[in-house]
């Protein structure tokens, strides 16, 4: 049996403000018609400073064979930003115990979506192991990322974020 998402799970929609105004089908809100729904990105540190980021499988509906943001998720209908948050950073890479710390929330548009995004940022000690809801991951340095940027390897999204939270013109925490 092939993977694939399932487009009849039920997402809320939100206003920009983040407050919960209905509720959606993931296939309606990646139909074009830019419904706005939440999600959490979870970017993962090593002590050296490198960023972990998954490989997306070729069966997703959005940029499949790409490389993004370590954790990524919908926020399920009825669940917070945290609780999505710690269940998606279980699902996708088995993580349980972790420091989360919001660094934005900002509106991402695409040809098929409109997301509210909350990303946040940890530091681990151990390396992730990505679950079979991924292809695989690894750390990367910063001056990797930089070079592949612009080149197809990651997904836009990621690359924006990236860009917005820790690009050059970031200062170094």
């Amino acid at each position: 049996m092939t993977k694939s998402d399932n487009q009849s799970e039920r997402l809320p929609l939100v206003d920009e403000e983040g407050n919960v105004i209905g509720s959606a089908t993931r296939g309606e809100c990646h139909d074009g018609s830019h419904r706005l729904h939440p999600v959490v990105h979870l970017h993962v540190f090593n002590a050296e400073g490198e960023l972990f980021l998954q490989r997306r499988p070729a069966w997703k509906d959005i940029q499949p064979n790409k490389w993004d943001t370590a954790v990524g998720g919908h926020v399920d209908f009825g669940e917070t930003i945290e609780q999505a948050l710690l269940r998606e950073a279980q699902e996708e890479l088995g993580i349980t115990q972790f420091e989360p710390e919001l660094l934005d929330r900002y509106i991402f548009e695409s040809v098929r979506d409109r997301e509210l995004v909350y990303a946040f940022r940890t530091v681990v000690s151990e390396s992730p192991e990505p679950s079979d809801e991924l292809d695989g991951g690894r750390f990367f340095a910063p001056e990797e990322i930089e070079l592949l940027t612009g080149k197809g390897f990651f997904t836009p999204n990621f690359e924006q974020e990236y860009q917005r939270l820790f690009g050059k013109n970031k200062t170094s925490e």
